[in-house]
């Protein structure tokens, strides 16, 4: 009898594809979810006699062992087993044996090999017959990772576009983001994020074995995403100075990034800020089959000393002061990703925050998280992981310090607890609107029980707390209560190009004259307080009659921000009014400028694989012309890859229309995504949804 071999195989790609959710992705490989049953066909050189049988042997990450369960053997049989990996035959005729595979529901998610096991006759064969890709089930009950939801699961898991929010407090603004999880190559780039890691290069068996858990895979991403410790995927850049890499305003989606990386040889690349480590981290995890969201929190506190404060300083003049390593910045963004926390308890199970951006060291290395939603809002800052960082993000008392550099003196001026972790936000399931998740992280400013789940925070951390850079033993304290009142409203419209207008409106709340020497200043700044450069000051003595309110014009030119404005479009202005013998009022408020708008616009009918006609429209709005343009454009299921386009110099006031062409290759709602920069403008958005018909 001739020696039995395997003749061919057929994975049935299609039909287990679409049964596992993996469909969508670009590459043409078996993409499979654990838990979950696969079938395939092979076909023998002949029927097997008595005395042979089959078996099979999978792995997965070098030196694959069945005791970290990242290898296993397992025969043919009959009927399917409970638990572990198994095989069943399902039926065989004329040679050909249908077999269905199930894999465990914990099993480490990554690239694996299967190779069948044939015992005839007192001898044994192994034989390679093919690779797969296991991933996150969270279709599956039994899964850590498992959503019920079903339009949950298809916003977090499967869809590959979304919006980032940005701005400030006052004015939320809104970015696309091309997420790309199924585009080609994105899921291999996003497992070598994992083969990169530290814990890979120290222990590479133990660490495949780990990727079982959600919670582990999330932590290693956090740490990866950023390039701080470990060539990870991206180098962050907050000084305002772009050179030697791109504008992190510039950047339209993750597909391009994760691209950059790999073809670097795996060199971070440069630059990002916090939503281009959210915007990539969230399409790592989505690929990997981990329910993911994007989350931004305005006034977001980065208490780096664990008092659960944050000093922000200025000096006598009106200028904000670079001191300390505390800071507020405008906005924030992290990630959510959705898991259960056998390590905790069940009521910790659900949406973890995980941040990619490298803000604080967390046992050594630049990554932060999983910290529950959940254990955020009951203060449980003793839980893992990095929980008192994120409850300070959320929850920091901002005190504001006067610091006088001739005298190196500084005196406490205010305090404030109800201004930081303000509009926690995300993009609505199924929809483009924003969803205010506050409640989620915190009770009700001010309510009795947000004050006391403060205080139980600061008593678990009151030792680290006493600590704190400033006790206010050590300073000067005035919480006198002041007798002048002071806004800045804005009077005009704030738009790039023309002059600031604001009003310094100072009230006086007393029955008595006070004269008030007001001293303001305006730098344009970086989104997390960076300070570019002084654009304006004044100084100016006002008297207020008894409960009289005065207005004072504030009025920059384009002249004088033009030089130093960045892409963030924002600048901050200050005023420190004195009345004599009281404590200072500090007055600020960040205004973010409007880029003029980019109209993105469809000239022809929509289906897929049939190439579609575009246009762009911009207006230069300047004085002056604009030059160095580009246009950038991507979009997921729109154009493989992104579109550069060099648009001619814009003479004054002169009207752009840049034509170009997209193909799309699926069906659905697209979304369209562009960033034009010149050398007057660093990066204006526009997005556009897109109706695909088959």
């Amino acid at each position: 009898m001739s020696a039995l071999e395997p003749q061919s195989i057929n994975w049935q790609m299609t039909s287990n594809r679409r049964a596992h959710n993996t469909h969508n992705f670009y590459d043409q490989e078996l993409i499979l979810r654990r838990g979950q049953a696969f079938n395939f066909l092979l076909s023998l050189n002949r029927n097997l006699s008595s005395g042979e049988r089959l078996g099979f042997i999978a792995s997965t990450g070098p030196n694959a062992s069945e005791s970290a369960k990242t290898k296993a053997v397992f025969p043919l049989s009959n009927s399917g087993s409970g638990g572990g990996w198994s095989a069943q035959l399902v039926s065989s005729q004329d040679k050909v044996l249908t077999i269905s595979i199930l894999t465990p529901a914990n099993a480490p998610i990554g690239l694996y090999t299967l190779n069948l096991q044939i015992f005839s006759h007192g001898k044994e064969f192994t034989l390679k017959l093919g690779t797969f890709i296991l991933l996150f089930n969270p279709w599956l009950q039994a899964d850590s990772v498992f959503m019920s939801n079903r339009a949950e699961r298809e916003e977090y898991v499967q869809e590959d576009a979304g919006i980032i929010y940005v701005g400030s407090a006052n004015r939320i603004g809104m970015m696309g983001w091309n997420f790309g999880q199924f585009e080609e190559d994105i899921l291999n780039i996003s497992l070598a994020v994992l083969d990169h890691s530290l814990n890979f290069r120290r222990d590479p068996a133990t660490d495949v074995a780990r990727r079982s858990d959600p919670k582990y895979v999330g932590r290693v991403l956090s740490a990866m995403i950023n390039g701080n410790d470990d060539n990870g995927v991206i180098s962050g850049n907050w000084s305002g100075d772009y050179s030697g890499g791109r504008d992190p305003r510039n950047w339209n989606g993750s597909v391009e990034i994760l691209k950059a990386w790999k073809s670097s040889g795996f060199r971070p690349v440069r630059f990002g800020q916090c939503w281009v480590f959210a915007g990539t981290f969230n399409t790592v995890l989505r690929s990997l089959g981990i329910p993911a969201r994007v989350i931004t929190n305005f006034n977001s506190a980065h208490d780096t000393d664990g008092n659960l404060s944050v000093d922000v300083y200025y000096d006598p003049m009106g200028n904000p002061l670079d001191k300390g390593r505390d800071s507020v910045w405008n906005f924030h963004v992290w990630n959510e990703a959705w898991f259960v926390r056998t390590d905790l308890g069940p009521s910790y199970n659900g949406w973890q925050v995980l941040d990619a951006t490298p803000q604080e060291r967390s046992r050594g290395v630049f990554q932060c998280g999983p910290a529950s939603v959940f254990g955020v809002r009951e203060g449980d800052v003793d839980k893992d992981f990095d929980m008192p960082f994120v409850f300070a993000e959320v929850n920091a008392d901002r005190i504001t310090w006067i610091y006088d550099a001739y005298t190196g003196t500084q005196k406490q001026n205010s305090s404030d607890s109800r201004s930081v972790g303000k509009y926690i936000s995300t993009k609505a399931v199924g929809s483009s609107s924003r969803v205010d998740v506050t409640e989620k992280y915190k009770y009700p400013e001010g309510s009795s029980q947000e004050r006391q789940v403060f205080g139980k925070a600061l008593g678990k951390l009151k030792p680290r707390a006493s600590f704190g850079a400033t006790s206010a033993g050590s300073v000067e304290s005035e919480e006198q209560t002041p007798s002048i009142s002071g806004t800045f409203k804005v009077a005009g419209i704030l738009e790039v190009g023309r002059e600031v207008n604001l009003a310094l409106l100072l009230k006086n709340l007393t029955d008595d004259v006070k004269t008030v020497f007001v001293n303001m200043t305006a730098w344009t700044i970086v989104y997390n307080g960076t300070l570019i450069h002084e654009v304006w000051k004044d100084s100016v003595t006002i008297s207020l009659d008894p409960k009289e309110e005065k207005r004072h014009p504030v009025k920059i030119s384009y002249a004088q921000y033009e030089k130093y404005l960045k892409a963030d479009n924002m600048i901050r202005t200050t005023a420190v009014c004195q009345v004599t013998d009281e404590p200072e009022v500090v007055v600020e408020r960040d205004v973010i400028l409007d880029n003029p708008t980019l109209t993105l616009e469809v000239l022809d009918e929509v289906r897929v694989q049939k190439p579609v006609h575009m246009q762009m429209l911009f207006s230069n709005p300047l004085d002056e012309p604009v030059k160095n343009c580009v246009l950038m454009v991507e979009g997921s299921g729109l154009l493989l890859g992104s579109l550069k386009i060099d648009v001619p110099a814009l003479r004054p006031k002169e009207r752009s229309r840049v034509r170009f062409e997209i193909l799309p290759t699926r069906s659905g709602t697209k979304q369209l995504l562009a960033d034009f920069s010149c050398d007057k403008f660093p990066a204006i958005k526009a997005m556009l949804s897109i109706d695909v018909a088959e």
